[in-house]
């Protein structure tokens, strides 16, 4: 069974190493690449000011995040949904990888695994080099609904992400697909019952079969089921 945690976030920053923050993870599980439904999300009190240029991203302004819990105090939470089993996914991992695990290093948590992690921006760029590659794009190339992404949002970003990402790896299986409607309409086909005629047989006479064989004599030469 392979276990993938698809997920983003949102910081202060770019720079956990200069004091930004994270502001807010989202996640989904993915089992053998099938969403099962399950999700994390957190807001989270930077415990710092926002800028205003970050604000205009994403829209987390310090008046939104002052009654949220630091990262330390939902850290045990995020790593209970990871599970020492999940093999993280996200666009531009380092990225996000960096500041999440600056945060654990720096509350006294376990780091996750950096060799466990999959990065879809690095796919997307072996499969269409020189192309833009950002989420936006993804979403347009594989015609993926991202009319809600009027700003970044870690969950929402993480949905269309895990779209995103089954694309990327050639796109879903047709029969895990098939809407309800396409299978009446098998089952429909397979109920259908024919009608077997019965089987006709024909004797040839004496006549008959010799004019065959002369046909035959004198049409093909050397058959080959007549060779040995």
């Amino acid at each position: 069974m392979l276990r993938e945690i698809v997920f983003d976030t949102e910081t202060t920053g770019l720079d956990p190493k200069t004091g930004d923050k994270l502001v807010e993870i989202g996640a989904l599980e993915l089992i053998n690449h099938i969403p099962t439904g399950r999700t994390y999300h957190q807001y989270i009190n930077p415990m710092r000011d926002v800028p205003e240029e970050v604000v205009k991203i994403h829209g987390l302004s310090n008046d939104f995040l002052k009654n949220y819990p630091k990262f330390s105090e939902i850290a045990e939470d995020f790593l209970s949904f990871v599970g020492d089993d999940g093999v993280m996914v996200a666009h531009n991992a380092t990225f996000d990888m960096n500041f999440v695990n600056y945060e654990l290093k720096h509350g006294g948590f376990e780091t996750l695994e950096k060799h466990k992690v999959i990065d879809t921006l690095e796919i997307a760029k072996s499969k269409f080099p020189g192309a833009r590659n950002n989420l936006d794009a993804l979403c347009h190339r594989y015609n993926i609904d991202n009319s809600k992404r009027t700003k970044h949002g870690a969950l929402l970003d993480a949905e269309l992400l895990s779209e995103v990402y089954l694309e990327l790896l050639g796109g879903v299986e047709p029969s895990m697909n098939l809407s309800s409607a396409q299978k009446k309409s098998e089952e429909k086909i397979e109920n259908i019952t024919r009608q077997v005629r019965p089987k006709r047989t024909f004797s040839l006479s004496p006549e008959e079969l010799q004019i065959h064989d002369d046909f035959l004599a004198q049409k093909i030469k050397n058959p080959l089921w007549l060779k040995e």
